[in-house]
């Protein structure tokens, strides 16, 4: 028997031994510290030789066009790195990828697939092992460990290298994509392969600009790289902070000498041994003398140094990475307090974080803003809704990048296909830029229909409402032609506030919003908090919250909540004819019952005391399953609908819409989706009911094509996809939208469904709504 191939129901079923999984979390550990693709590569070659106790480990990366290259190794000849390359499904190495399974050979030269290559020195080595490395089920390369005896690799270390590959896939994915900033601009191939990270589309459009990177005081892995001028002040703030903290650490032992045991009273002098260390110091006052400022300067040695100690097989020693780590934090933040970072903000600034909030982006002047850049979240996070809604691009989701080397340098964000390309090429740069001039004509020529209705060449109306959740919103929204609010998120006035709202603050901002639109419609959603919208005053903590107690369970459960604010929006209305209430995560008949029943009981409150109100109408959003299969039922007891797509699309498919990991499997456009928002609008038909969308959906240029095509009446927005929807709406007839429909609801993925609609727009001359560079 010369060897077998092993495959995943092979692998042992049982973990992991202690001793691997150590070894194993101390690689990946050592691997997400490096900065460069080189020394990712490097890292794992060495560490797994090691490790495994083989004589070979090589890494082979696959290109574009299918061929594997040998791109990092310990055992073969150096000189065969970046020289042998095979084509796909050639050698061991092409059966791994092809087959993106495990091959385990006892005798590599004896099986059919086996390839010789002169000058790779592999002519000793028999066993053979390769695994597949795969990211986001894209196979990135293959790893493969040998040995000169000729064996079978035991479980065990199957089993560790399967498991080590998938966890290596994500970071060598993202160091591949940005290990172009690693080399200076003129060593770059100005008329080679665009390099590019990519990530998740948070808000469309296109953005040429510089990084600005926001970052916390004590985060060592986002400081930006930048130089500084008055280099001898640069070092006296330094050793001033080394100073300071060294003294902080030794005066917390101190203080807490008598209530420490005998043994770890001399841990913080360790501390502030470790704080002025020479080699700490020296290594970063070098980095500083070269032009660099302490901050970046201080990250760069305290991670190379804590990657060296976490590296080691010693725990004692790995555990002295963590202690120069919170070491680091410490200096940084004392840098920032007698150094504070003052952003300058670019005309064209992207801004770039980790997790950016509101006020990151209300920080950079007006009209500087082009583009945002985030490590965490996806389209549905807050910075990306508010994005969307100032039109600005956003990308999302690329969490393994070294934001801090994004700072200051030329950026391009692709938000139609969630690229942000790095340091681009002349010709890039150029298509860009051409592109971006389109956008802001087609945004000059969409003001022209602000007062335009929204009407089909062949007479089908649709009312374009804002969605709004700040009075500050009521501008923006007129400016872009709104015909009223289809949702206003209530749930803002009570964010903001450390407690409750009382009846009368809550009426003053209803009846401002009431009046600031009347006659046209107001949508008033009731307050819907839980999942991802929590209130500081009102702790809701669940293992599961969007499947928890949240929405109209909450209110429910609290009417005197409840009843409070119908109160404050039955009385706002006084005098005027346009409040609807609108009740979230209806999920049951009774539901919908209690939440009218308690509607009732406000409004006969006060008739008694005297206050002229009129009875609201009162519509249920759909926005999860069961109100989709009980829309008859539903649609008998309200005026209207609201379709919010956000949350039915994430129930539908089971989709966190939050999470980063599975954002690329949430599909407005999937076949399921479509067929349960069909399904609604037909059976409020039956009943007469007009329908509305007020989720992201009602935006996507794609999407609108097809909800027109259903003969949804409402679309409720934000401002900025206002004037876009309506150019759509203006040139599709009903009839064509239809046609599209039942094409669309014959399909079983996604992916043609966009196509078609894509191909629809640009027929009409309307693909710059959707389309990037390509």
């Amino acid at each position: 028997m010369t060897g077998t191939q092993t495959k995943l129901s092979d692998l042992p079923a049982g973990p992991i031994s202690s001793r691997s999984l150590d070894s194993l979390s101390r690689i990946v550990r050592e691997v997400s510290l490096a900065t460069s693709l080189e020394e990712v590569l490097q890292v794992i070659v060495v560490q797994t030789r090691k490790t495994m106790a083989v004589d070979v480990c090589s890494v082979y990366l696959t290109e574009s066009n299918g061929s594997h290259v040998l791109m990092a190794t310990q055992g073969l000849h150096p000189e065969a790195v970046g020289k042998v390359r095979l084509i796909p499904r050639e050698g061991l190495v092409g059966l791994v990828a092809e087959r993106a399974e495990p091959v385990n050979l006892e005798n590599a030269a004896a099986h059919p697939h086996f390839k010789f290559i002169p000058g790779s020195g592999e002519e000793p080595f028999q066993a053979f092992l390769g695994v597949p490395v795969l990211h986001q089920r894209k196979l990135l390369g293959v790893l493969v460990v040998q040995q000169k005896i000729a064996r079978q690799f035991d479980e065990v270390d199957v089993s560790f290298l399967f498991t080590l590959a998938a966890q290596l896939g994500g970071v060598i994915a993202h160091a591949r994509a940005s290990g172009v900033l690693q080399k200076p601009m003129d060593s770059q191939n100005e008329n080679g392969p665009e390099r590019y990270l990519t990530g998740i589309i948070g808000a469309p459009g296109v953005a040429l600009g510089k990084g600005v990177v926001v970052y916390s005081a004590t985060g060592l892995e986002t400081v930006p790289e930048r130089q500084v001028a008055n280099i001898e002040e640069e070092e006296r703030i330094f050793r001033l902070a080394i100073d300071h903290v060294s003294q902080e650490i030794q005066s917390l032992g101190n203080h807490l000498e008598l209530a420490l045991a005998n043994e770890y009273q001399p841990l913080f002098k360790a501390y502030a041994m470790l704080t002025g260390s020479q080699s700490l110091v020296e290594a970063t006052v070098e980095r500083i003398r070269a032009g660099e400022w302490a901050p970046s300067a201080l990250s760069t040695v305290i991670k190379e140094q804590a990657r060296r100690l976490e590296a080691q097989e010693d725990p004692y020693l790995r555990e002295r990475g963590n202690d120069l780590r919170e070491i680091g934090r410490r200096i940084l933040g004392y840098l920032q307090n007698i150094a504070p970072i003052s952003l300058e903000y670019p005309e064209n600034t992207i801004l770039i974080g980790e997790n950016l909030s509101a006020m990151d982006l209300a920080e950079v002047p007006i009209g500087r803003l082009a583009g945002v850049i985030s490590a965490h979240g996806s389209g549905f996070s807050h910075v990306a809704i508010l994005a969307h809604a100032m039109s600005i691009p956003a990308i999302m989701g690329i969490s393994k990048a070294n934001l801090g080397q994004f700072d200051q340098r030329e950026l391009i964000l692709d938000g139609y296909q969630g690229r942000v390309h790095l340091e681009p090429g002349r010709l890039v740069r150029r298509e860009f830029a051409r592109l971006a001039r389109q956008e802001q004509q087609l945004t000059e020529e969409l003001k022209g229909l602000r007062d335009l209705p929204a009407k089909t060449p062949d007479g089908f109306r649709v009312h374009l409402y804002a969605n709004i959740g700040l009075l500050a919103d009521i501008e923006l929204s007129r400016a872009a032609g709104t015909e009223g609010v289809g949702l206003y998120r209530t749930e803002l006035l009570f964010m903001v506030r450390d407690q409750f709202p009382t009846e009368e603050e809550q009426y003053v901002v209803y009846r401002e919003l009431l009046q600031a639109f009347t006659p046209l419609p107001v949508v008033l959603r009731v307050l819907d908090v839980g999942g991802d919208k929590f209130l500081p005053y009102f702790s809701i903590e669940e293992a599961n919250p969007f499947l928890g107690w949240r929405g109209i369970r909450v209110i429910l459960d609290h009417p005197e909540i409840f009843l409070t604010q119908v109160r404050a929006a039955l009385r706002a209305a006084e005098g005027l004819s346009n409040l609807n209430l609108l009740f979230p995560m209806i999920s049951a008949v009774s539901e919908l019952e209690e939440a009218i029943h308690i509607v009732r009981r406000a409004y006969e409150e006060l008739v008694e005391e005297g206050v002229r109100v009129t009875w609201p109408r009162v519509g249920v959003m759909i926005e999860v399953p069961a109100a989709v299969y009980q829309a008859e039922a539903l649609a008998r007891r309200v005026d209207f609908f609201s379709i919010g797509t956000n949350d039915l699309v994430q129930y539908l498919l089971a989709v966190d819409r939050s999470n980063e990991r599975v954002a690329e499997l949430y599909h407005s456009l999937h076949p399921a989706v479509l067929a349960a928002i069909h399904a609604v609008v037909k059976a409020a038909r039956r009943h007469h009911k007009p329908v509305s969308v007020c989720g992201e959906m009602a935006g996507e240029a794609t999407a609108a094509i097809l909800l027109l095509g259903m003969g949804i009446d409402n679309l409720s927005l934000t401002a900025g996809d206002l004037p876009r929807i309506k150019w759509i709406i203006r040139n599709f007839s009903q009839q064509h939208a239809r046609d599209l429909l039942a094409r669309a609801l014959q399909e079983e993925e996604p992916e043609p469904i966009y196509r078609m609609l894509c191909q629809a727009l640009d027929n009409f001359g309307l693909g710059g709504l959707i389309r990037g560079v390509k």
